[in-house]
């Protein structure tokens, strides 16, 4: 008997991939607005594929070709580079995993550089963004390997139609109010 896949699941695959679109747009929104504002400018990563076979209706067939970049890169108001992966789940957690080695290798590299490395998440109808360093060390910071939106609380950010991923809701940030200076926040942070 041949593989009869389930209904449930697919339905599911497709809610969750229709959210993850959204959520890319709500990102490119905040993004177009911290270009406007002269706070940023950040761009999203092409993804790497090879076209295989072009049809007559001006479609074709591809490939990815590479493994997957961090979502985000860019340059913050005064020099320093940013990149940030974006995830977002339905669900009541966010898992380390969810990012692959690739892009934690990368956002590593970028981060021991001195860039503004982060994961720009949502959980459900809450968004938030985390420096690096403590979305890779998750088990040392929260004793496991995801995130509630308790537990997430400290990153809030605000949304207003789009991700404002460098804005924090509760200005826990400093004056500047800008993820630029989060390390210097996060050191005195008690997060359990």
């Amino acid at each position: 008997m041949g593989y009869k896949p389930n209904p449930m699941n697919q339905i599911r695959g497709m809610r969750n991939n229709a959210q993850g679109h959204i959520f890319e747009d709500v990102l490119k929104k905040a993004c177009e607005y911290y270009k406007q504002t002269g706070r940023a400018d950040i761009d999203k990563t092409p993804e790497s594929f090879r076209v295989m076979k072009k049809h007559s209706n001006g479609t074709f067939t591809g490939r990815f070709i590479d493994l997957a970049q961090p979502d985000y890169q860019g340059t913050l108001a005064g020099g320093r580079s940013i990149i940030f992966e974006a995830k977002y789940t339905t669900t009541d957690k966010i898992e380390r995993r969810a990012l692959t080695d690739r892009q934690m290798e990368t956002l590593e590299s970028h981060y021991k550089m001195g860039a503004s490395a982060l994961v720009v998440f949502g959980i459900k109808d809450k968004f938030y963004t985390m420096p690096w360093e403590y979305w890779r060390d998750m088990k040392l910071h929260f004793g496991r390997q995801y995130l509630t939106q308790r537990e997430a609380e400290h990153w809030k950010v605000r949304f207003n139609g789009a991700v404002l991923f460098l804005d924090p809701v509760n200005g826990l940030y400093g004056k500047r109010a800008q993820f630029a200076v989060i390390d210097e926040y996060h050191e005195g942070v008690i997060l359990k």
